[in-house]
């Protein structure tokens, strides 16, 4: 589980986060959701360390991120999963090797210890027969599953996603969110997903911190969000007529079922 306390952040004289708190649950697919400019990147950019915030806590199942030693930060970062928007594959290195980087840098495996490793991963990605392929070679989507395979290689108890989905068809980004849904409670991980994708929010959203004006503004599932009262959240997440209409079709659906 990750705490977030009392955050505030500021870059010269704009204040970008204001006194920010929120819970991340071990086993759940946590998302971070909100407009450009809302805050929701900075946050996520200071719970993996990128950024210092000016005051508050940052706890790791009670570890203080913003106290650590740089010794401590370093073992931490080997409890980290990371997948980057846009999948940030190493162009020069196989789907094997970018799988292996991270066991390279953080681990004690022997060669034959990793290749099983990254072997593995990429079989739990259902990648299979594209280890000696670049990634200039196979589609966006397998791109995607192997930043995936990288990001669960050292086996993290934590995994943070930024916009997983960017660029990726609707087909495809369903079978991703299906596949970090699957890896997160499989793994007892701590899933982090910064996103803007309403069908992420809706689809595997267990818990969803709403970010407005660097302010929590918003927190619940994908079940009670259609109940929810702010007028942010709404505008936000409601705001096309197709997903207006798939609220109205599910508060018609919740009433015929408590009328029968």
């Amino acid at each position: 589980m990750i705490e977030v306390k009392n955050l505030v952040k500021s870059f010269e004289d704009k204040t970008v986060l204001y006194g920010i708190d929120a819970t991340f649950l071990d086993g759940k697919t946590n998302l971070i959701i909100g407009q450009s400019g809302s805050g929701k990147t900075v946050l996520m950019k200071n719970l993996i360390g990128l950024v210092t915030p000016d005051s508050g806590k940052i706890l790791y199942d009670g570890r203080d991120l913003i106290t650590m030693s740089a010794s401590q930060k370093k073992s931490l970062r080997t409890e980290i999963g990371m997948l980057f928007q846009g999948s940030a594959l190493f162009d020069n290195e196989t789907v094997l090797g970018n799988v292996m980087f991270p066991l390279k840098m953080f681990s004690d495996m022997t060669p034959a210890e990793m290749r099983d490793r990254a072997d593995f991963c990429l079989e739990r990605v259902n990648l299979k027969g594209a280890h000696h392929k670049y990634p200039a070679e196979i589609s966006g989507g397998m791109q995607k599953r192997v930043a995936i395979a990288r990001a669960i290689a050292l086996n993290p108890k934590y995994l943070f996603c930024d916009e997983p989905n960017s660029g990726l068809d609707p087909q495809t980004s369903i079978l991703i969110d299906e596949l970090l849904w699957d890896i997160t409670h499989e793994y007892n991980i701590t899933t982090i997903i910064n996103t803007h994708d309403m069908n992420s929010v809706l689809g595997i959203g267990e818990n969803i911190v709403f970010i407005s004006k660097g302010k929590v503004d918003w927190v619940g599932t994908k079940d009670n969000i259609y109940h929810a009262e702010s007028e942010n959240l709404n505008d936000f997440v409601f705001a096309t007529d197709l997903f207006r209409k798939v609220k109205k079709a599910a508060l018609l659906l919740e009433k015929e079922q408590q009328r029968r």
